[in-house]
């Protein structure tokens, strides 16, 4: 008979408690989302990549001063978006131009078809069009599924806020990301413009 696996907080709390290979666990679980939400965030491969890790390490400083009124993956959450908003701070002074997308080390998902791809690569693109302040919200509520509630938790904003830039932001995706709606019209491929109605 095999123990049950600690949960995220059993990992936290044998962390706090001295093991030494606890926090490395809680790190196995959760670094592809981490890194997935830091490079949609901050855009650049090697930024991000340097975002993660300055999270993680104040992760593991902070870990004994968790308290479990969040769950470990929202608080995760918020240590990774306050690392990027550091490092967009940071490189404010020295505009960058965005890297192609091609090449970057994102966990690759094996069964994407090439048009799965390259709908991704123009969500992305897409995404990297929006100012900061409107692009954040969206990757947390729309491709993270963060509640409002949340995501205004997480950007230290009110919720008003989060509504009224994920609208202004959707809406400039709207423009840019039209064609995927039905893309092959004359092939007859049903869309689903009925839940997303777009005013022209």
């Amino acid at each position: 008979m095999t123990a049950a696996a600690p949960t995220d907080a059993d990992l936290i709390a044998a962390h706090a408690a001295g093991d030494a290979h606890a926090f490395s666990e809680l790190v196995r679980r959760h670094r592809d989302r981490m890194w997935a939400v830091a490079l949609r965030t901050v855009r650049d491969p090697e930024e991000a990549a340097d975002a993660l890790q300055d999270a993680f390490i104040s992760a593991y400083r902070a870990a004994a001063n968790f308290r479990a009124e969040s769950q470990v993956t929202t608080w995760l959450h918020r240590i990774v978006v306050n690392a990027c908003l550091d490092r967009m701070r940071r490189r404010q002074a020295r505009p960058t131009v965005p890297l192609p997308e091609t090449g970057h080390n994102e966990p690759a998902v094996p069964r994407d078809s090439m048009a799965e791809r390259e709908t991704r690569l123009v969500v992305q693109s897409a995404l990297e069009q929006l100012p900061d302040d409107q692009r954040m919200p969206i990757v947390l509520v729309d491709v993270e599924g963060y509640s409002v509630a949340e995501t205004a938790k997480l950007l230290g904003i009110a919720e008003g806020t989060v509504k009224s830039r994920c609208a202004r932001g959707r809406a400039k995706l709207a423009k840019v990301l039209g064609h995927l709606r039905n893309p092959d019209n004359d092939a007859g491929v049903p869309t689903h413009e009925s839940k997303h109605g777009e005013g022209r």
